[in-house]
């Protein structure tokens, strides 16, 4: 197994983008995340679980679920992104929000969350990688059944969102939708740009 530091790098930026975005626009503006994301906001609210644990626990048993099929190197930058996510969630931790007023603009709040998220993401899985264990399950159906992956992260993402109707109000799950949409889309997106080497191929 042969690491690129560039790709371990891009990981690690990439999930720090992630946790910035997550904790700035979702965990404040009651616009939640599909899939661990917003598994992780969901147990934080009714159990008072930080994302930064929950989401390495949760991670860590998706990828035990995925990696035959994905391999070490996947699961390697995974763990990278992983703890970078859970690092930079903790530190964010230590602020107060920078954009509190996102609370009261819920559709800027999801266009601006889908793009911390889409981005993230999608550029931690070109790196060969994965910011959360949704991601290595979106890959490994995507890679089992020829589905394109942003709607696998649909599919899952929809799950989450039904359970998060027990705390977000239902109005504002519409946006929640959204932002599910726009990231999923994002995320698809940059699979799709003409980079020298796919990491994911559809």
């Amino acid at each position: 197994m042969k690491l690129k530091l560039s790709s371990c790098i891009a990981a690690l930026l990439a999930s720090a983008f992630l946790a910035f975005g997550l904790y700035h626009v979702h965990s404040f503006s009651g616009v939640t995340e599909g899939g661990v994301l917003g598994l992780t906001l969901l147990l934080e609210h009714w159990l008072h679980i930080s994302p930064a644990l929950s989401g390495f626990v949760l991670n860590a048993l998706c990828y035990a679920l995925g990696w035959r099929l994905l391999g070490r190197e996947f699961i390697a930058y995974s763990a990278i992104a992983s703890v970078g996510f859970s690092v930079a969630y903790k530190v964010c931790e230590q602020f107060p929000p920078l954009w509190p007023q996102l609370a009261e603009l819920p559709l800027l709040a999801a266009i601006v969350g889908a793009v911390f998220v889409g981005v993230g993401a999608g550029v931690c899985v070109r790196a060969g990688g994965a910011t959360g264990g949704d991601d290595a399950l979106a890959m490994s159906a995507a890679h089992v059944t020829g589905w394109n992956i942003e709607w696998v992260y649909l599919l899952s993402d929809f799950v989450v969102l039904a359970l998060s109707v027990s705390y977000i109000p239902l109005e504002r799950i519409g946006y929640s939708i959204l932002t599910v949409l726009l990231s999923g889309q994002i995320i698809g997106l940059i699979q799709k740009l003409p980079f020298d080497k796919l990491v994911y191929k559809q």
